[in-house]
């Protein structure tokens, strides 16, 4: 077994289970892409066993903190089935939806696999360079714990770049492989707590779905009920989930905005799938900004918003520059918000925190003039968890504001 030493005081980290070893924190060592490495401290002692990365500025990602375990084909079956019966304990399946997060990296102690149920069908993404080097057992495992038959492979992420590996997409298990007539569709539909929503593994972003806004749009739904919101600005829209859920919760009128026309389409048509009136839903495949900055000068007010943007800030060194565009985009939705309107804000960016997020927004409300009540902080969902040695992985973060009465 290859060793890697860390730097003197570079082990309080590993102490702490964090699993990542930035490069500048190794004394010396090395490895092939992938190879299992025994990772000690300066004077010898035991500190992980984790996937040597030689491309990558995570040089290495822990698999286990315990000196008797062997990472083998059994490790990953046992840390695959563990993961699946968490998420069987929160009966997501049962009481919410059939498109759950399984696997969810660091978390799960797989760093870099992330994997996705949508009803039979599993998605997954092998991001790291130690995950590629179990690929075959990995997806083994995941047929067999979970019964399912068809796993699509979703790596064509540019974080695989980092990590000297190519991007890669398509089947990688399925039944009938050896008869290309019979190739089974990427088109899945799920259940979402009432509702239905269609995805394409193939084509979708991430998977091929945000499961991880599952609740958040639940309670959407909820508060455009409680509040009795009647007309809705979905921005940054995608394929229409916050949509539905303002249909769901009695708005009259929603506007989606994104600029993916497929997107839309696939939104308009899951109005159509819940069996809603698509003359009730608007789709425009417009910049948000601008759309946005065109509604104030149009005089438009709407009862709640929707920003839920992409990942503006991938790493900390971002944050400056996405504070900018997160808080232009809200001082702008603040300014279209009627009384005592709602506006539900989301940030997916690792690199900006919750307290970040928080006073970034407060700012874009100063910007415009408008005061409200922060009445819940959102996260993602139970089954894309956050753990205790790894809060790097609280990426989602968002606030439900309801605008201050100026009656």
């Amino acid at each position: 077994m290859k060793t890697i030493t860390l730097r003197e005081g570079k082990e309080r980290s590993l102490q702490r289970r964090h699993p990542w070893i930035f490069q500048g924190s190794i004394a010396k060592g090395g490895a092939d892409s992938g190879e299992t490495v025994r990772v000690q401290s300066h004077d010898g002692q035991f500190l992980a066993w984790g996937a040597f990365s030689p491309s990558s500025q995570i040089r290495v990602r822990a698999w286990s903190f315990d000196e008797a375990e062997r990472i083998d084909a059994a490790f990953f079956e046992r840390r695959i089935a563990q993961a699946v019966a968490m998420r069987e304990r929160l009966a997501i399946a049962t009481l919410a939806s059939d498109g759950v997060r399984l696997i969810h990296g660091e978390a799960d102690g797989l760093p870099g696999l992330v994997v996705d149920r949508y009803g039979d069908l599993l998605s997954a993404q092998f991001l790291s360079a130690g995950i590629e080097r179990w690929r075959e057992p990995i997806a083994e495992a995941l047929l067999r714990v979970t019964g399912c038959q068809h796993l699509y492979e979703r790596s064509d992420v540019n974080v695989r770049e980092l990590e000297g590996l190519a991007q890669r997409t398509g089947w990688l298990r399925r039944p009938d492989a050896a008869d290309p007539q019979t190739a089974p569709t990427t088109e899945v539909t799920i259940r979402e707590h009432a509702w239905r929503l269609s995805l394409d593994v193939a084509e979708g972003h991430k998977t091929g779905y945000y499961l991880d806004q599952r609740d958040n749009r639940k309670l959407f739904a909820d508060l455009v009920r409680q509040w009795n919101a009647r007309s809705v600005l979905n921005c940054y829209s995608y394929t229409g989930g916050f949509s539905v859920a303002a249909l769901a919760g009695g708005a009259t009128e929603v506007i989606s905005v994104d600029s993916s026309g497929p997107a839309l389409a696939r939104a308009h048509a899951h109005v159509r799938l819940n069996g809603f009136d698509p003359a009730l839903h608007t789709a425009l495949d417009a910049d948000v900004n601008a759309t946005l900055r065109r509604f104030i000068s149009e005089g438009r007010t709407f009862d709640a918003i929707v920003l839920d943007p992409p990942k503006f800030a991938p790493t900390a060194a971002h944050a400056e520059r996405a504070a900018r565009a997160y808080k232009d985009i809200n001082r702008l939705a603040f300014k279209l918000l009627s009384d005592q309107g709602m506006l539900l804000t989301f940030s997916c960016s690792g690199g900006v925190s919750a307290d970040l997020f928080h006073k970034i927004v407060a700012g874009a409300g100063l910007d415009a003039g408008v005061d409200g009540y922060i009445v819940k902080r959102l996260e993602a969902a139970p089954d894309h968890p956050t753990t205790v040695t790894f809060p790097e992985g609280e990426y989602l973060k968002g606030l439900v504001i309801l605008r201050k009465s100026e009656r």
